[in-house]
């Protein structure tokens, strides 16, 4: 990213006085999004670092060993916030005994058994105390029968949850002890396991996701509050972090997805069909009437009644068909008629909208590099003038605006039609809340419209009065256009989804400052040095864990 110009002392301090309430004058002037602090990119080679994070709070605040503290992560789905909350609510006892943990003070953590022989309760088998193996819960096994259960239980896909082998025993495996017992045998099949236990951080974890990007690029996305949010890879993909597909706010995920699928599908097309055809009734093929008369003929031959559908004879007068007679008026099919022809006309009307809106989107993309010509051609001019921050500041706001103002088309689509909210609001209610919405996205599209034509003009030929006259124009457009978009989505989220009783619907909020680009984890929340010294002590106690990076999985 490269600003087109930068500040110096012929600054004009206007600059600032014009964007008051607008809070993008740090980050608007590259192109792309802004840079914060709550949502971070995990990569092959900071993911284990990132776990590690989480079992060090657990482990510190229960006094736990790792692999007790990721048994609890993992049935907690990774959520250090709930698992605590459960702790202070229900106590350890209850908090253990969900998760599966079972930590006996009195029995001796060496899993090894110093009794000379003893008999295995699996296979039956005498066997020298050396090749039995005792789990925290108490329960003794030959390695053979440990060995044989936990090669089943990752080949069935349960690695991360491999309970004891005893009836009714619900305690989790030591996974040292798994991957010390399975190495030995079949050391794939243990980094296997390893690579299930690593990546159960994101799999698991409803705050951290992959990057839906093809092809992959191999990194995933932690947000730190809400999952309800537009976050931007390093990769460059910008994407809604709830549902993994493009950043739609601000339409609700189940929105988006039946507009999707509405524009995907050929619905509208047998809408159409239904609407201006009739089949045929030998041979079923859709029939358009071209003419006035209705006796109508298909290609196969059969000539049938327009008004009807019934077969007839080929012998008509101006009043009736020979040997037909269909006067009888059907309420039911004229409704059922008019309908399919009303709802077509309303997606039409909405689509056209989205459609012309995406359009203009991917065209001002393109100014991008024309814009950048132009700033340099006045750059390179003697003139009082050197900061140019107000052009790439303007632009990305109209790529803002004009992507809100898309996608509200789509929200308008379902939050008044008939298919979501009609047990919501009254006809009465409905009409006044659309009037709202509409009033302001019609503001909100004559100023996007007012800004992307500023910037179609020649302006590195302007003089340098009009080019004063452009960027105080491109100022004040860009504030209003920042505040219109603030006041819709005020509006989509307390007056319209806000509102809402009996279905929920959260959209992502309106970010000022653009989509949010997710900063690469480096260090962990705190980015403590002591941090490292605890990652590599716990990363030496599970035998060269990290070695299975190289190899993370990444998803299809």
């Amino acid at each position: 990213m490269e600003d087109y110009g930068t500040s110096d002392e012929d600054t004009y301090s206007s600059d600032q006085e014009s964007y008051d309430g607008l809070e993008n004058e740090e980050t608007d002037s590259q192109w792309g999004s802004s840079t914060g602090n709550s949502c971070k990119v995990i990569t092959r080679e900071s993911l284990l670092v990132a776990q590690r994070e989480d079992l060090r709070r657990v482990m510190d605040l229960l006094s736990l060993r790792e692999h007790h503290a990721r048994t609890l992560l993992i049935h907690y789905r990774w959520d250090v916030e709930r698992l605590f909350a459960i702790l202070v609510e229900k106590g350890k006892t209850c908090l253990f005994a969900e998760a599966g943990v079972t930590i006996l003070e009195e029995i001796d953590v060496d899993s090894s058994v110093s009794s000379s022989t003893m008999m295995c309760g699996i296979c039956m088998e005498e066997v020298a105390g050396s090749e039995v193996t005792k789990m925290d819960c108490g329960h003794c096994f030959c390695n053979d029968c440990w060995t044989e259960h936990f090669i089943v239980k990752i080949k069935e896909g349960q690695s991360k949850r491999i309970r004891c082998m005893a009836h009714k025993c619900f305690a989790i495996c030591d996974e040292a002890v798994i991957r010390k017992l399975v190495s030995k045998r079949h050391p794939d099949l243990a980094e296997k396991f390893d690579r299930f236990l690593l990546e159960s951080y994101i799999e698991d974890n409803k705050m951290v996701k992959w990057c839906p990007s093809i092809p992959h690029c191999g990194n995933a996305i932690r947000v730190e509050t809400d999952e309800f949010c537009e976050v931007e890879c390093s990769c460059g993909l910008q994407f809604c972090f709830s549902c993994l597909s493009e950043a739609h706010s601000p339409c609700s995920c189940w929105m988006w997805e039946l507009w999707t699928k509405k524009c995907r599908d050929e619905s509208e097309t047998v809408n159409w069909i239904t609407v201006h055809t009739k089949p045929c009734p030998k041979c079923h093929k859709p029939v358009e009437k071209n003419g006035g008369c209705n006796l109508v003929s298909c290609i196969c031959g059969q000539a049938f009644c327009w008004l009807c559908g019934g077969a007839t004879g080929r012998d008509h007068t101006w009043s009736s068909i020979a040997g037909h007679s269909c006067g009888r008026y059907k309420e039911d099919q004229e409704k059922k008629s008019e309908r399919a022809k009303r709802d077509l006309y309303r997606y039409m009307h909405y689509h056209n909208r989205y459609k012309a809106h995406t359009d203009s989107f991917t065209q001002e993309s393109r100014l991008r590099e024309t814009i950048k010509e132009k700033v340099a051609n006045l750059e390179s001019r003697d003139s009082r003038l050197r900061d140019f921050s107000w052009v790439t500041n303007g632009l990305y706001r109209l790529f803002r605006s004009r992507r809100a103002l898309s996608f509200s088309y789509p929200f308008a689509f379902y939050m008044f039609g008939d298919d979501l909210f009609k047990d919501e609001m009254t006809n009465e209610e409905k009409e006044i809340k659309q009037h709202l919405f509409e009033d302001q996205q019609q503001q909100l599209e004559a100023n996007v419209e007012k800004l992307s034509k500023v910037f179609e003009d020649p302006f590195d030929s302007f003089e340098e009065t009009e080019i004063m006259e452009m960027r105080m124009q491109v100022l004040n457009l860009s504030v209003v256009t920042d505040k219109l978009c603030k006041k819709m989505y005020e509006c989509i989220e307390t007056d319209l989804l806000g509102a809402l009783q009996f279905s929920s619907h959260n959209i992502a909020p309106y970010q000022s400052k653009g989509i949010e680009r997710a900063t690469e984890l480096n260090g962990g929340r705190n980015a403590k040095a002591n941090n490292n010294i605890a990652c590599q002590k716990a990363h030496d106690q599970t035998n060269g864990e990290v070695s299975i990076l190289s190899h993370a999985r990444v998803p299809m």
